[in-house]
């Protein structure tokens, strides 16, 4: 029986499942929310961690307990396009109400720039894995750095980081790494630079 390197190993999934996309996005929606509008603008952010982060983990943790998928990064292709229209829904839903109750602008258009980059997302995955870990990470990042500064750009050394977790656990090839980094940086920035 071939064994990896345990070590390796052990930290690529702890640095998976830390660095996972409902962590990153707690995290944007709070951090932005509070550049935005301090306290009510974390407010903001709980709301749309709620639609973009709480709630699809929900709807994973459900699906796993019903055996629908085997884990939360739900790795079997058409699983995650079940995953990945259910939180569709979520986060478009967040957005409706958002808008609807007058959230600030900058947290609409950061929630815009996730629905957007996921709808994407979910358009590729019917041919292709990509990574979602990297392209929200990614984006998350590049959102940071228009919000904070460049200062923030050394975030990116944790994206690196998931992106090693993902090729060493063999969940993800360098290609859909690569690509998912580049789309969520991208799309995720160019978003939230006009919605927001």
């Amino acid at each position: 029986m071939a064994t990896s390197h345990p070590i390796e190993s052990r930290a690529a999934r702890r640095i998976t499942d830390w660095l996972e996309p409902k962590n990153w996005i707690i995290a944007v929606t709070l951090l932005v929310g509070w550049h935005a509008a301090r306290w009510s603008g974390v407010g903001w952010g709980v709301v749309g961690a709620l639609f973009a982060a709480v709630i699809p983990m929900t709807v994973i943790k459900f699906g796993i307990r019903k055996g629908y998928w085997g884990d939360r990064h739900v790795g079997a292709r058409p699983a995650r396009l079940v995953v990945m229209v259910a939180i569709l829904l979520s986060v478009a839903t967040g957005i409706g109400l958002m808008i609807t109750v007058g959230a600030p602008r900058r947290m609409t258009g950061l929630i815009i720039a996730m629905l957007v980059t996921l709808a994407i997302l979910t358009l590729i995955t019917l041919a292709w894995k990509i990574s979602v870990h990297q392209a929200v990470s990614a984006g998350a990042c590049a959102m940071l750095v228009q919000t904070y500064g460049l200062w923030m750009a050394l975030g990116f050394l944790l994206v690196v980081a998931v992106g090693w977790s993902r090729i060493e656990l063999r969940d993800h090839s360098r290609n859909q790494v690569i690509a998912g980094t580049i789309l969520g940086a991208i799309v995720a920035a160019g978003t939230f630079q006009i919605a927001g």
